[in-house]
């Protein structure tokens, strides 16, 4: 395993960690009873199997169903100064409500202390306000710093790049998760801004949220060879050293082995990385159209500036990739959300709009004449059915 300096917590970090939104039963509250003695043993199975690979970063989040449970009944087994501990609690208007949910996360963890506090879901500016302000969450969890139940305290977001950096500028947050990958780099910025200010760079979910690289398309395979998908996205990420750690959702032990063998290919990857890079931008020229390649999303506005909240940026990006790469069931998962998942996936698909509307909002966009008929392209190519968050169907 390869180990990076999680930026100013110090934390010996491995450049993999073991999410825990994959394995759990159930992605509700459950009674222990109700727990299955196959799944208790397959999660125990993978948390063994993270660990003796040098994957000592254990994940998870109050948010996750019967995760933390689940995980109360193998972590407090290990010798405790051989895994970092994470947990994330969404932040709350009520402060006092904020540290009621994380006492209930450390009833189940059956843990003094975690290594790494996150307020969960900084997607928005209510939330950022609910942490920042004076008597907010996040003054609360550096109380919990200095009692000694927490050692480090960062945040995660699914938020716009604006909102992000607004928090990193905070300087009050010593490392971040955050979204970022080949097939969607808008957060470099923010990955930047982290590094300035010494802080820890965690990645969520590349695998899936990547391109779901555990099921690639075949154009995808040919374009990305000798590697696969899978392979070259680690590699991508892990070439830029602002970059700490991925985040593995492992499911079953095995889920760990493409991952390992990615990682002994990092030595001298950069020259194949940056030929695979360009054949694979290459391939977008190709389909889509150079000038359209270079200049589809400047002078996009946000989603929350467009009328009808349509998420044209989000909904543009999966569709480019869509067509060029054939990424169809990555671009179907994500569209189906929008709508769907509140903060954590906003503004709305493509489903109805108005043409005047769209074209006045994208006016300083070199292509804001074609924009409503990508739009409707791209919802012909992606619509199925409104899924909810965490791929619950909402038929």
């Amino acid at each position: 395993m390869l180990y990076r300096r999680f930026g100013r917590t110090e934390l010996r970090m491995p450049v993999f960690s073991c999410g825990g939104m994959r394995y759990q039963h159930s992605w509700n509250d459950v009674k222990p009873a109700e727990i299955p003695a196959d799944n208790q043993a397959n999660l125990e199975a993978t948390i063994h199997r993270a660990v003796e690979a040098g994957i000592n970063h254990i994940e998870t989040a109050r948010g996750y169903g019967s995760s933390e449970m689940q995980l109360g009944r193998i972590l407090p087994g290990f010798p405790r100064e051989k895994i970092i501990v994470q947990t994330k609690v969404s932040p709350h208007e009520s402060s006092e409500k904020f540290l009621e949910t994380f006492e209930k996360s450390m009833s189940l963890l059956g843990l003094e202390q975690v290594d790494l506090f996150s307020l969960h879901g900084i997607n928005t500016d209510e939330i950022l306000d609910w942490s920042l302000r004076k008597g907010g969450c996040l003054e609360a969890a550096e109380q919990l710093r200095r009692e000694g139940r927490v050692r480090h305290i960062g945040f995660s977001t699914h938020g716009l790049p604006r909102l992000i950096s607004k928090a990193i500028e905070s300087d009050r947050f010593d490392y971040v998760n955050l979204h970022w990958y080949w097939v969607n780099d808008i957060n470099w910025p923010c990955i930047e801004a982290a590094a300035r200010h010494d802080m820890g760079v965690f990645i969520i979910s590349p695998n899936d949220k990547g391109g779901r690289l555990y099921e690639p398309p075949p154009k995808l395979v040919e374009l990305c060879a000798p590697l696969t998908p899978m392979e070259f996205n680690d590699l991508y990420c892990l070439l830029r050293p602002e970059v700490h750690t991925l985040s593995l959702g492992a499911a079953r032990p095995e889920d760990f082995d493409a991952h390992l063998e990615a990682l002994g290919k990092l030595a001298g990857a950069a020259p194949l990385v940056s030929e695979i890079d360009a054949r694979l931008r290459a391939e977008l020229r190709r389909t889509l159209g150079a000038d359209w390649v270079a200049r589809w999303d400047e002078g996009i506005p946000d989603w929350n500036h467009v009328p009808g909240d349509v998420n044209i940026w989000e909904i543009l990006r999966l569709a480019n990739y869509a067509k060029a790469l054939d990424l169809v069931d990555f671009g179907k998962m994500r569209y189906n959300l929008l709508g769907q998942a509140d903060h954590w996936f906003p503004g709305k698909n493509a489903a109805e709009f108005d043409d005047a509307g769209i074209r006045a909002a994208v006016s300083r966009n070199p292509f804001a004449h074609r924009i409503p008929g990508a739009l409707r392209e791209a919802h012909a190519l992606l619509f199925d059915r409104p899924v909810g968050r965490l791929g619950k169907s909402e038929d």
